[in-house]
C-alpha cells in the first residue's frame, strides 16, 4: 500500500484552537473565543518556559568582552543561560575553556568585583533587561560563547503556526484544550488535565539531551598547565 510520501503536516494556531474547543466539547463561535484561546496558548507556552519545555529555543550567541567591562546586557527573550565558555585562538588553534556558574549570594559575597584576569565565573541577572556578570572584569578582549535558552515565539495571527517542533503538537493540543477546560467546561478539567500530564511528561522525556559518555580530557596529559 502507498504512503503519502510527505512529512510537512502542521497546523496553524486557529487548528490548535479548534482542537482545543472539540476536546472540550464546544465550538469556537466568536471572535472573543480566538482572543481568550489565544491568551491560553501564550500562557502555556510561559509555563512550558517555567518548567523548562523548551530545549529548542536554545541558541549560541558570541559576545566579545572588552578590558574593564564585568557586566553585558542580554536579549530581551533571555530566559537563562545554560553554559558559557571562554573562547581563544581560531580554527585548529581555537580553545574553550568552560567557565562556571555562581549565584546571587555568591557573587554578591565576592569582595572586590573589579578584580582584572580572564573570567572564570559568571551570574545572571534574571531581570525584564536579563544581564549576565563576570567574573574576574576581563583584563583585555576576550570572545565570550554561550547556549541561550529563548522565550517561545508569541501565537500572534491566528494563521501563523506556532513555534514548537511536530514532536510536541500533542503535548500542545492536550495542554491548550487543559487551559481552555477551566474557563469553558470544568465537568471535562480531571480528564483534560490527566491528558495533558501524560504528554507534558513524555514531551519532557523527549526534550532532554541523549549521551552515552561525555569525556573531559586532561589537560596535562596533553601538556598543558
Amino acid at each position: 500500500m502507498a504512503t503519502s510520501g510527505s512529512t510537512d503536516f502542521e497546523l496553524d494556531v486557529a487548528d490548535y484552537i479548534e482542537e482545543a474547543f472539540e476536546r472540550c466539547g464546544q465550538e469556537v463561535r466568536t471572535g472573543y473565543d480566538l482572543k481568550t484561546a489565544k491568551r491560553s496558548l501564550n500562557l502555556l507556552f510561559a509555563d512550558w518556559a517555567n518548567r523548562g519545555l523548551n530545549r529548542w529555543t536554545i541558541v549560541q550567541t558570541t559576545t566579545t568582552l572588552s578590558a574593564g567591562t564585568l557586566e553585558y546586557t542580554l536579549d530581551a527573550d533571555t530566559i537563562d543561560i545554560l553554559s558559557a565558555v571562554i573562547r581563544t585562538g581560531s580554527g585548529i588553534n581555537q580553545s574553550d575553556t568552560q567557565i562556571s556558574r555562581i549565584s546571587r549570594d555568591v557573587y554578591l559575597n565576592i569582595p572586590n568585583k573589579n578584580t582584572q584576569g580572564r573570567p572564570n565565573q559568571w551570574y545572571v541577572d534574571r531581570q525584564i533587561t536579563p544581564k549576565i556578570r563576570l567574573y574576574p572584569t576581563p583584563d583585555t578582549t576576550y570572545t565570550l560563547v554561550f547556549d541561550r535558552l529563548t522565550r517561545i515565539e508569541d501565537a500572534d495571527t491566528f494563521v501563523n503556526t506556532a513555534d514548537v517542533p511536530f514532536r510536541f503538537y500533542p503535548c500542545l493540543s492536550a495542554g491548550l484544550a487543559y487551559y481552555i477546560a477551566l474557563k469553558r467546561a470544568p465537568d471535562r478539567v480531571p480528564l483534560l488535565k490527566q491528558l495533558y500530564e501524560e504528554e507534558f511528561n513524555r514531551a519532557a522525556f523527549e526534550d532532554v539531551d541523549r549521551a552515552n559518555l561525555s569525556l573531559t580530557p586532561r589537560r596535562d596529559f596533553y601538556g598543558f598547565n
